[in-house]
């Protein structure tokens, strides 16, 4: 594949690296490599990319991007999401193609979870 001049890294602000890291690990089992305390990386999660310390966080309403997960079984992920505790701000709904909610991880950054239209 070329990767010429395409995406292959992203980077989120996290006012707390450490329960940042805890519910993206409880709930997505990723794995991180700290680059000291202001930064670390997350690879091989569908695309790459690390969080960095900061008072800002990425949020719809402000115009940041939306990153989206997929789920083979939304009310699953939702309900991990809610045990990690990360907080639901759009509940599950229903779209052209499929059905999705939005959440926000401990930093409070924005990110929505879809599924096929007759996946559950």
């Amino acid at each position: 594949m070329n990767h010429h001049e395409k995406i292959n890294y992203v980077e989120f602000p996290a006012k707390d690296i450490e329960a940042t890291k805890a519910f993206f690990t409880k709930v997505f089992d990723w794995s991180f490599t700290d680059y000291g305390p202001e930064y670390t990386a997350f690879s091989n999660e569908g695309l790459d990319g690390g969080f960095y310390k900061s008072t800002l966080n990425a949020s719809v309403a402000r115009g940041s991007a939306l990153v989206v997960f997929y789920s083979g079984d939304l009310e699953k992920t939702l309900a991990k999401v809610e045990s990690a505790d990360g907080k639901i701000v759009k509940p599950v709904f229903t779209f052209p193609g499929g059905r999705r909610f939005h959440f926000t991880d401990p930093s409070n950054n924005e990110f929505a979870v879809w599924s096929d239209v007759g996946m559950v």
